[in-house]
C-alpha cells in the first residue's frame, strides 16, 4: 500500500477507517511565553522580555530544515535499515494508525516515498523503497548485519521528533517512554548516552520491565523534550505528545 505523505493511498485499497485525515506535520514556529510567535532569533543575539535567562534551543525541531540525516532518530528507536547493492531501505513498525501518517509525512518531507501494510497485533509496517539516498545512513549504522549508532551520533530536535512519532508514549503526570529496537542491544547504551547529552537522561527498562525503552522522568526533562520536538503533529492525539 503506497502513501505519498499527502494522504494518497492509491485506488486499490483505502486505509483503515481509524486513520485520521493526514495533514501537514511541519513544526509550528517557536512561541515566546505570552503567546507571541517568534520566527527568528532575538535582536542583538540576546533573549529579551519574558525569555530573559532562558536557554535557546539551537537543536530544536524548528531550528533547521528537514534532512535525511534526521532519520537517525527512527534508528535510535525500533527503526531498521537494510542494504541492497548500492541502495538501502528504511523501515519501522508502529503501534497506532496516526503514527503511520506522521512517519510517512516526515519521510515525504525528505523526498522519500513510503508504503505501509498492517502486521500482526494491530501494528503497521512503514517502509521506504530501496534508494541510493539512504546509502550513507546505512553505511553509518550497519556493522555487518548489526545496527549500531556511529561514534558521532547525537540527538537533535528533529531526530527526537521522529523517534517520538514512531515509538514514544507520554506517561502522565511526569514521564515519557521512548521505545528501542527489541533486538538492538548494542544500541541501547550509546543511545542512552546521546539522550543524556541532550539533557534527557533516562532509565533503561529491560524487556521484563516493559521495555526495551528509556523512561524519561521529571518535569524539567519533559519540558525540555517538549521544547526540542516542537508542536504535536496534527494527526497525533493530544495525549500522545509531550506538552
Amino acid at each position: 500500500m503506497s502513501l505519498s505523505g499527502l494522504g494518497d493511498t492509491g485506488k486499490a485499497e483505502p486505509p483503515p477507517a481509524l486513520f485520521p485525515a493526514p495533514e501537514s506535520d511541519a513544526p509550528a514556529p517557536a512561541r515566546r511565553r505570552g503567546g507571541q510567535t517568534q520566527n527568528g532569533p532575538p535582536r542583538n543575539g540576546s533573549v529579551q522580555g519574558d525569555d530573559a535567562g532562558r536557554q535557546l534551543v539551537f537543536f530544536g525541531a524548528e531550528a533547521a530544515e528537514p534532512t535525511v540525516a534526521d532519520l537517525a532518530g527512527l534508528l535510535a528507536g525500533p527503526g531498521e535499515v537494510v542494504r541492497m547493492g548500492g541502495t538501502a531501505r528504511l523501515s519501522v513498525q508502529v503501534d497506532a494508525a496516526w503514527r503511520v501518517h506522521v512517519v510517512v509525512a516526515e519521510l515525504a518531507a525528505r523526498g522519500l516515498a513510503a508504503s505501509w501494510e498492517p502486521t500482526e497485533g494491530e501494528r503497521h509496517a512503514v517502509r521506504t523503497s530501496y534508494t541510493r539516498v539512504l546509502k550513507p545512513l546505512a553505511a553509518a549504522w550497519l556493522h555487518g548485519q548489526a545496527k549500531r549508532p556511529p561514534a558521532t551520533f547525537h540527538l537533535t530536535g528533529r531526530r527526537l521528533r521522529l523517534w517520538l512519532a514512531a515509538a514514544g508514549t507520554p506517561e502522565p503526570p511526569d514521564a515519557c517512554l521512548l521505545r528501542l529496537g527489541a533486538n538492538d542491544q548494542e544500541c541501547w547504551e550509546p543511545i542512552g548516552v546521546a539522550l543524556a547529552a541532550a539533557g534527557l537522561a533516562g532509565t533503561l527498562l529491560s524487556p521484563n520491565e516493559g521495555g526495551p525503552a528509556y523512561r524519561i522522568t521529571g518535569r524539567r526533562r519533559l519540558a525540555r523534550l517538549a521544547e526540542l520536538v516542537g508542536e504535536p503533529p496534527r494527526a497525533a492525539p493530544p495525549e500522545a505528545w509531550p506538552s
